[in-house]
């Protein structure tokens, strides 16, 4: 039987990249499955078990405050007074840094009797990688060399001050003998290292606004959201101050161009410095060269960057530097565009101007292979990605009958985001004085072809096929990736109005956010990865792109949706979760292998922010646009210590909608209300 990929629903994670550490619920770190403490896609601590007398604590309660921390309480009901109260139980507290993790262990007795027991924490290390991990693969524990771990360059030693420790072949038992009466605290610790871990932690924290609001699961999702950014920002060694989001953790807390691209653009309201970083450093890596093996192509952006080869499931073979995306090239772009128009310092733009032209010169040339005019993709080596937009797996593209679509395949949304980029880079250039020539010609030429192409009319509806397949038929399933052409210039207004329609059907939005194919697709499957399932992240940009086509009530509608999905993941939102409906399920389902937590669904939560103010700005203008739905999502709702500009907005709404305290930054003017509705 071939092995399955570890599921990650009921694990407790805390994580300070590029350090995570995965439990059980009961606080212990079990031998198998996803468990442990990982270090730059390794995993240097697999086991941590902790006895009390022989008997594990039985689990009532656990806990995440924080991005690094988690409580765990068990019982100890052998140890405790006979009766129904339980008298001594065990407080376990993990907090996680960027070098390792440390445990106190606070055994408690109430009952006034002074006893005698044994705590022990068991210790293993299997060094395995992150990919072998995902496959459900399995492999033996490295023996220690006293309380010092290593293998391939990396190590791993625990300390525990007071504790007997005692070599058990490729385990380390740590012992404390405990006279118990009232509260014995205990404490161990782990530090590792890697030479050739590919990151360090980023030497900077985002900006913390202060926000309240009526509804309190808003302020709870977004404070939780912000605390998970911090956790997964990393950096190039060379360049500790360029931070960039790791995508994801377990599974993918790495450099990716998309997912990393993305966080940073919907974060942009709290931070221009995670957008510069992460377009800096994406900068450095992009491609100068043809390779079919690893996708790279002169001008296009890095898709993601591993210690080493990633081996999938499915049987790809990924590079440890892979380019196999066809869109992160133009969303680089476009977060370029957006962080100046945020407030990038203009020196910062004009250093990345090279790296603009060069990814324009991908975008208009050589993203189209075929020359039909539109951008797609082939994986050429045969063991990379065969599909290569932000719906990856290999079965994300289906026909509305759920035939897949075959290669190569020109995806809607990245006609979208180039168009976007296009457009985007004529303006900065031509704000700062430098030729745009061509650009503009070249984008009304892709809204042409776009219109006569792509649009589809089915017993769904009038809208954009997801793709063209590599017959040049139009995949006509109905899915969210049409509402990523919203805002982006593609589509016109009477047509971002009839595809902001459709995205609010119960088909396409049932309750829980924005699924990411239609329920009468024959595709749909609400478990699946990307033919049912909800991702916050599809959900916000889509929410996004339907206030920036002026579809306010509409985003707020669905950022609603989002919101009530919270709760039902202690409002850490994971990568995706299943695509039921509240008809189906009091709560929203679990996918059961998706990170958490994941950089753009932390980020979304901004992005239920702007939504729920109206609000945008124009940094190089000087001017700021205000317009809340009415009446408030989520009541009453006031910001103040927004970042913009090198100074800060505040911003208190009523819940009727209505603007009852602004302060702007110096110099800055309010634009009219712009309601296209």
């Amino acid at each position: 039987m071939a092995d399955l990929q570890p599921l990650l629903h009921d694990l407790a994670i805390a994580l300070h990249a590029p350090t995570v550490v995965l439990s059980g619920r009961d606080g212990q770190i079990r031998d198998g499955g996803t468990q442990g403490l990982l270090h730059g896609d390794l995993r240097l601590l697999s086991e941590a078990v902790v006895t009390v007398d022989g008997d594990e604590p039985e689990a009532i309660a656990s806990d995440e405050p924080g991005a690094g921390r988690a409580r765990f309480t068990g019982l100890l009901r052998r140890l405790g007074a006979p009766g129904p109260d339980p008298t001594v139980w065990l407080r376990r507290e993990r907090r996680v840094t960027a070098s390792g993790m440390t445990e106190e262990l606070s055994l408690v007795s109430t009952d006034g009797v002074s006893r005698h027991c044994v705590v022990e924490v068991v210790l293993a290390a299997d060094f395995a990688p992150i990919d072998e991990i995902k496959s459900g693969g399995r492999r033996a524990p490295v023996t220690p060399d006293g309380t010092r771990w290593a293998a391939d360059s990396a190590v791993s030693e625990v300390t525990a001050e007071g504790a007997e420790v005692v070599a058990d072949g490729p385990r380390v038992r740590l012992r404390w003998p405990v006279e118990l009466a009232g509260t014995t605290t205990l404490r161990w610790s782990l530090a590792v290292s890697d030479e050739r871990a590919l990151f360090v932690p980023a030497g900077t924290r985002l900006p913390r606004p202060e926000v309240h609001a009526d509804d309190r699961r808003f302020t709870a999702l977004l404070d939780r959201a912000l605390d998970d950014l911090d956790g997964l920002l990393l950096a190039e060694h060379d360049h500790p101050g360029d931070a960039f989001a790791g995508a994801g953790a377990p599974w993918f807390l790495t450099l990716f161009g998309r997912d990393s691209i993305w966080a940073a653009r919907l974060a942009l309201p709290l931070s221009v410095d995670l957008a510069g970083g992460t377009l800096r450093t994406l900068a450095r890596a992009q491609g100068t060269r043809h390779d079919p093996a690893t996708g790279e192509a002169p001008g296009k952006i890095l898709h993601e960057r591993r210690r080493d080869v990633f081996e999938t499931i499915g049987g790809a073979a990924l590079p440890a530097e892979y380019f196999g995306t066809v869109d992160a090239t133009a969303l680089w772009v476009c977060l370029l565009h957006d962080a100046w128009r945020w407030g990038l310092p203009e020196d910062e733009i004009r250093d990345l101007l090279p790296t603009l032209r060069f990814a324009l010169s991908w975008i208009t040339g050589a993203a189209d292979s075929d020359g039909d005019g539109f951008a797609e993709y082939r994986d050429e080596s045969g063991h990379g990605l065969a599909n290569q937009g932000w719906k990856d797996s290999g079965d994300a593209v289906r026909f509305r009958d759920g035939e897949q679509a075959k290669p190569p395949i020109a995806l809607s949304e990245v006609q979208a985001y180039q168009h976007e980029a296009v457009v985007c880079a004529a303006s900065l250039l031509t704000a700062l004085g430098e030729p745009a020539d061509g650009l503009s010609e070249w984008a009304a030429a892709l809204r042409e072809r776009f219109r006569d192409r792509f649009w589809v009319s089915t017993s769904d509806g009038h809208y954009p096929a997801l793709a063209l397949d590599g017959d040049k038929r139009p995949v006509d399933a109905l899915t969210s990736n049409i509402g990523h052409l919203l805002g982006t210039g593609l589509v016109s207004d009477p047509e971002s109005a009839e595809i902001g329609a459709l995205l609010l059907d119960p088909r396409l939005a049932p309750g829980f956010g924005l699924r990411t194919m239609s329920s009468s697709s024959g595709g749909y499957s609400p478990l699946s990865y990307h033919c049912g399932s909800i991702w916050p992240h599809d959900t916000a940009i889509v929410l996004r792109g339907l206030q920036r086509s002026g579809q306010g009530s509409r985003a707020a509608s669905l950022a609603a949706q989002l919101l009530s999905a919270a709760p039902a993941f202690d409002y850490r939102l994971p990568e995706l979760f299943s695509g039921y409906s509240p008809s189906e399920t009091s709560s929203p389902l679990p996918y059961p292998a998706s990170c958490r937590p994941q950089a753009w669904s932390a980020a979304a939560a901004m992005s239920l922010l702007m939504a729920f103010l109206g609000l945008d700005a124009d940094v190089p203008a000087r001017t700021v646009t205000l317009d809340p739905p009415r009446p408030s999502p989520v009541g009453a709702l006031r910001v103040r210590g927004l970042p913009l500009a090198g100074s800060t907005l505040d911003v208190a709404i009523n819940a009727a909608g209505e603007v009852t305290e602004l302060r702007l930054p110096p110099g800055f003017s309010l634009l009219p209300e712009q309601r296209h509705e």
